[in-house]
């Protein structure tokens, strides 16, 4: 009988011991190691900052989008006051000389009935004067050219002139054509003789 108990006993021992490892062994499955725990917070905050970074990645995108859309309505509108400026540019220009045509016309009709020939030059005269000063203050300039050394910049050569003193050599002696400068930009060289 006392071998019954111990056998009875062994087999109790037995049977805890064996529960007790597979008690450990499913303790240790469902346990977390440190460094599993580290992985999974690790995951978890690199997930995060990647849908902060898809949500900025998304929010950039259509920030370009309205810009690209914003520079395309600008470049749209930019153009068309560009060619509302060419086709309608002129007409302050014009408006400013219509006076002057007044009075060439008003010359016109009394150049039929005037006899007097010096009159009639002065009126035109004051006319032309008129209409230089309105193109002086539209920012229109005449190039002095005669007596002036010949620059490429502001004179165009149309013929050489040899035979003439040494102090007159390269310089302009006499101009075929006007040259103009609007705002200190040349719109027009000056056709000159040059000596040579």
């Amino acid at each position: 009988m006392a071998k019954e108990i111990d056998n009875n006993e062994e087999e109790l021992l037995n049977e805890e011991t064996e529960q007790l490892q597979t008690e450990s062994e499913q303790a240790e499955e469902e346990a977390v190691s440190p460094s599993e725990v580290v992985i999974e917070e690790a995951d978890d905050a690199a997930e995060k900052k990647l849908a902060e970074a898809e949500a900025q990645i998304a929010e950039l995108k259509n920030q370009l989008l309205y810009k690209a859309a914003e520079f395309d309505n600008y470049r749209k509108r930019v153009m068309q006051e560009k060619a509302e400026l060419i086709k309608n540019g002129g007409a302050k220009v014009i408006t400013t000389i219509l006076p002057i045509l007044d009075d060439l016309d008003r010359a016109q009709q009394n150049m039929d009935k005037l006899e007097d020939v010096a009159a009639c030059k002065e009126g035109v005269l004051l006319i032309i004067d008129k209409f230089m000063k309105l193109l002086k203050q539209e920012g229109l300039e005449k190039i002095e050219a005669v007596g002036k050394d010949f620059d490429t910049d502001y004179h165009e050569a149309v013929a050489m002139v040899p035979g003439l003193p040494e102090a007159q050599k390269n310089k302009v002696i006499d101009c075929v054509l006007e040259g103009y400068m609007l705002n200190d930009k040349v719109i027009r060289h000056a056709k000159v003789a040059v000596a040579q």
